[in-house]
């Protein structure tokens, strides 16, 4: 049973510097000085240096702990350090245990960070290989003999239900590769950079798993950033203006899997999202209409699709649509299918940059902007707004 009031923690936490490497598909280091690349460059946006931090959260499937990147970064002593689960469902849940530490005076400055060489390291991608036996993988032993192997399988069988259900054809994933690819093209930090696509570019893109096609895939990226997040006061005297935290939630569905919940009543939304849509809201005080900016994440393009169908953006079934009248300025970095995939944190930033007018695809008077995680499994996400 989830939360049916709103919660005390919106206004209480702001995002106030952000720093990241370049993106590239082949970064030359190792995760750790990736890692400690970003936070490096987040601490010099902030205004802040190693000795103001005593706090520090990332990812689990992460090879820097805290502790060695503290050091690394010539941090000191830390008084509150976390981990969240469920890749990248657990990017602005980073977010939110900062805020929550910094709201109950356990740390003052906390710093989030995801870095990995996911290109030319490891590749999530290349799906389930030497898993060790669990309890939480049991649910792919179901699913892998049938020959769902990897994500891009597994968000597969969904997508076809979802075409099926609302008479749809492929076009409509084509709809969110295109807008995220525009935004790409103008953006000097994004790999495709220059390099926007038509539907045409999308229909004519070779089939991953039916009916995805490559364009409806993100991309694999080495890379690090970071984020740091104060309180909403101590914000308010650093260089940049805060990204105030107005709400910020976590949610997982009834009959959660990872990637696999197909014994849901049915297959064609996320009720993950749902559960974080509602605390959002209610603790914001927003709606749809009131949202300057979507960052969705985009792992996959159907998910999409969804996720403004589950936070009210628009009718089941109508998200295509919506996306292709321009209803949101959705993913104004390019998003994980045009900029970098860094498990959703790189949007987070765009969200920050949003809110201090430094977009390269600003919007003009964004001031409350929508942030989502990786969906398909447990997530996270964040309204974050201008102060004032």
């Amino acid at each position: 049973m989830t939360l049916h009031r709103a919660d005390t923690l919106g206004g209480r936490a702001a995002v106030v510097g952000i720093g990241a490497t370049e993106f590239s598909k082949d970064s030359g280091r190792s995760e750790l000085k990736l890692a400690v690349e970003a936070v490096r460059a987040a601490l010099d946006d902030a205004g802040l240096g190693p000795g103001d931090v005593d706090g520090m959260v990332t990812f689990t499937m992460d090879t820097s702990p805290e502790i060695t990147v503290a050091q690394a970064a010539g941090i000191g002593e830390l008084s509150f350090f976390s981990r969240v689960h469920y890749g990248g469902g657990a990017a602005c849940a980073t977010v939110q245990q900062a805020a929550l530490a910094v709201a109950a005076g356990i740390a003052e400055v906390v710093v989030c960070y995801r870095a990995f060489n996911e290109r030319s390291g490891r590749r999530f991608g290349a799906g389930v290989q030497r898993r060790e036996p669990s309890a939480e993988g049991a649910a792919l032993g179901w699913n892998l003999p049938a020959g769902l192997l990897t994500p891009a399988s597994w968000v597969a069988m969904a997508a076809q239900r979802y075409l099926y259900a609302y008479g749809l054809t492929s076009e409509a994933f084509g709809q969110v590769a295109v807008v995220g690819r525009g935004h790409a093209a103008r953006n000097p930090a994004a790999y495709f950079y220059g390099k926007p696509i038509t539907l045409e570019d999308h229909a004519a893109s070779r089939w991953i798993v039916e009916p995805l096609r490559l364009l409806d895939c993100c991309q694999e990226t080495d890379g690090g950033q970071a984020l740091i997040v104060t309180t909403a006061e101590r914000a308010r005297d650093l260089p940049h203006p805060p990204a105030v935290i107005r709400a910020a939630a976590q949610g997982a569905g009834r009959a959660q899997e990872q990637m696999t919940s197909y014994y849901r009543d049915g297959l064609t939304g996320l009720p993950e999202s749902a559960v974080v849509a509602r605390q959002l809201w209610r603790t914001s005080g927003l709606r749809p209409a009131d949202i300057d900016v979507g960052i969705l994440y985009d792992h996959f393009t159907p998910f999409v699709l969804m996720q403004l169908e589950e936070f009210g953006f628009c009718a089941p079934g109508e998200a295509a649509d919506f996306v292709a009248a321009g209803g949101l300025p959705l993913n104004t970095h390019g998003g994980q299918l045009g900029e970098a995939y860094l498990h959703g944190m790189n949007g987070i930033a765009e969200a920050v940059r949003q809110l201090r007018g430094t977009s390269v695809n600003q919007v003009p008077g964004a001031a409350r902007v929508l942030v989502t995680a990786g969906t398909g499994v447990p997530t996270s996400g964040l309204v974050l707004g201008a102060d004032g």
